[in-house]
């Protein structure tokens, strides 16, 4: 709870084919963010990880937030079945919307739209622009090259200590979850 009000949690992830065990990792995050009382603020397709964490959250009795740029209504299929779907004229707006309705962000096995989601939000939150959690979860290595290269990045003075450590990496839903809510400390675990 923030103050008071559920926990808005905005999961980026991908909106394309996937193998089922991405679709399973969507589902269990949005079962969980559910059974824990959560509010779920997402992409708004109702396709693929995006579609498959928006239902598994509402079937587990959260308030889903569908957030889905005009161009995309049909390519992503929005989630008409979302307790709220806001409809955007741009990505950026899309985006603007979705950080201003979370608080914390998680972000799942993706593409590059997924990684551009997850590099602005980490950046901002870098910059100083918010104090949100911003949660990696990554439970089969999936971003080990991308990381491996950021780590590196460090050691050449391109990236500071203080940029990494902005990014919380975990490997498991809980671990996940746990930092949104540890994160801040007005919030409950569960």
């Amino acid at each position: 709870m923030v103050n008071g009000e559920a926990l808005r949690v905005c999961v980026y992830c991908a909106s394309g084919p996937v193998e089922q065990k991405f679709i399973d990792l969507a589902r269990e995050l949005g079962t969980e963010i559910g059974r824990r009382g959560w509010q779920l603020v997402s992409g708004g397709g109702n396709v693929s990880m995006m579609g498959a964490v928006a239902e598994s959250a509402r079937a587990a009795g959260a308030f889903t937030l569908g957030v889905i740029p005009k161009a995309l209504v049909h390519r992503e299929v929005a989630d008409v079945d979302a307790d709220e779907l806001v409809v955007t004229d741009t990505m950026r707006e899309r985006k603007k919307v979705m950080e201003d309705r979370a608080d914390a962000f998680i972000t799942l096995p993706g593409g590059i739209g997924t990684l551009e989601e997850l590099f602005e939000t980490w950046t901002a939150g870098y910059l100083g622009m918010h104090d949100k959690p911003v949660v990696l979860l990554d439970p089969g290595d999936h971003y080990a090259g991308l990381l491996a290269w950021i780590d590196g990045l460090s050691t050449t003075g391109f990236v500071q200590q203080r940029a990494l450590d902005a990014l919380i990496r975990t490997t498991s839903v809980t671990e996940a979850l746990d930092a949104c809510a540890s994160a801040r400390p007005e919030v409950t675990l569960e």
